[in-house]
């Protein structure tokens, strides 16, 4: 995990919990964002009336549509709606939203501030340990398996499950009593949990 990215999760550490990302979801249902592609090091202002430019978007929304640009190397600056600046406040938002997006595709993230605004980029030069690292800081979205070493985790599909819930019942446990209610079981939200 490069340094400025480590720099700003110590920041605003703890991370967001799914549970926080879907409290705040609910009390600002209008929450929208201006999001624009620029490639490294050629962002100017003027960008923000070009055709990379997502006004006014639901950011979960415009990365999971756009994604290809992060992928051909392209960075994501995010500022609220007319502004072409972020509220602070809003950062760890941001953050816990683009771990939550990428933890499917196990993609390491770089971010910053710059101008600002939220950047968010893949972590090209990132490496087994590097995803580990920076998806442990996002707990409450990954255990943080290193898939690379020997976790022994038996071979016998039965034998793995029961194995692998031993694991999560542990890890929600250490997490329950560091976030207390804070904190909810697996990768769920509570709209996932009062559907059961």
């Amino acid at each position: 995990m490069n340094q400025t990215t480590q720099k700003l999760i110590e920041r605003f550490t703890p991370m967001w919990t799914n549970k926080q990302v879907w409290e705040f979801d609910q009390l600002n249902e209008e929450l929208r964002f201006d999001v624009i592609y620029v490639n490294p090091q050629e962002y100017k202002d003027s960008l923000w009336k070009s055709k990379l430019t997502y006004p006014d978007s639901e950011v979960r929304d415009t990365v999971v549509r756009t994604f290809e640009h992060m992928l051909d190397g392209e960075e994501l600056w995010i500022s609220n709606v007319n502004k072409k600046k972020i509220d602070e406040n809003h950062i760890p938002y941001l953050m816990a939203v683009m771990a939550d997006v990428m933890i499917e595709e196990e993609i390491c993230l770089n971010f910053r501030i710059e101008n600002d605004c939220f950047v968010a980029s893949i972590d090209l030069d990132a490496d087994v340990i590097d995803c580990k690292e920076f998806f442990e800081e996002f707990y409450h979205l990954a255990t943080g398996f290193n898939y690379e070493t020997d976790t022994g985790i038996p071979e016998d599909e039965t034998e793995a499950e029961i194995y692998l819930t031993r694991l999560q019942e542990e890890f929600d446990e250490k997490m329950k009593l560091l976030l207390g209610d804070k904190y909810l079981p697996g990768n769920n939200d509570p709209d996932t949990i009062n559907a059961k």
